[in-house]
């Protein structure tokens, strides 16, 4: 979650402060992706994995997916939308795993916008947006309106969550009736 603030933080501060926000940011995305990493190997390594670990392990991950992706839309001058898109788009992916590991089809981690490529475009974005000069934080135009490089990525993470969470869907459905043939 601090990432998203420190994101959003970036619209507040002044240059250099800015970029000094951009780069923290980036760093409290790859800390949250190693703290889910570390906390998931301590649980196996230890054999303390349970259900009730779990629920604990995946309800703050949906907060921190959100928090940086509505902080990010707010990096994103003026695009706010952007970032409540992209974090209903990421919560709606992982929505669509854990139904289909409900219903019997297994946890799927496919992608082509899982939660690491999602991370992995936020601390690229923020290390660009820290360390390159202003000149080329260049903006793109489409249909006359201009986007700047945190909106295009937002966007980005957006449609690639919508296809992700088609894959899994239909990689569920598949191995659901798969189940069920052989069942019969």
């Amino acid at each position: 979650m601090a990432a998203g603030g420190v994101f959003a933080l970036t619209t507040f501060v002044q240059s250099p402060a800015d970029r000094w926000c951009w780069i923290v940011a980036g760093l409290l995305c790859q800390v949250r992706l190693l703290c889910n990493l570390f906390d998931g190997m301590v649980a196996i390594e230890r054999d303390i994995a349970s259900p009730i670990g779990e629920l604990y392990n995946e309800v703050p991950d949906r907060i921190s997916d959100a928090a940086i992706m509505i902080g990010l839309g707010y990096a994103a001058t003026g695009y706010s939308t952007f970032g409540w898109l992209a974090a209903l788009a990421c919560v709606f992916v992982a929505y669509v795993r854990a139904m289909g590991k409900a219903a019997g089809a297994g946890n799927d981690f496919c992608g082509p916008m899982a939660k690491p490529q999602r991370m992995a475009l936020a601390t690229g974005l923020a290390v660009f947006m820290g360390l390159a000069p202003v000149a080329w934080h260049f903006e793109l135009e489409i249909f006359g309106t201009e986007f700047g490089l945190a909106a295009i990525v937002l966007l980005i993470v957006s449609v690639g969550c919508f296809v992700t969470a088609a894959r899994r869907l239909l990689r569920a459905a598949s191995q659901l009736k798969s189940n069920s043939h052989d069942d019969g």
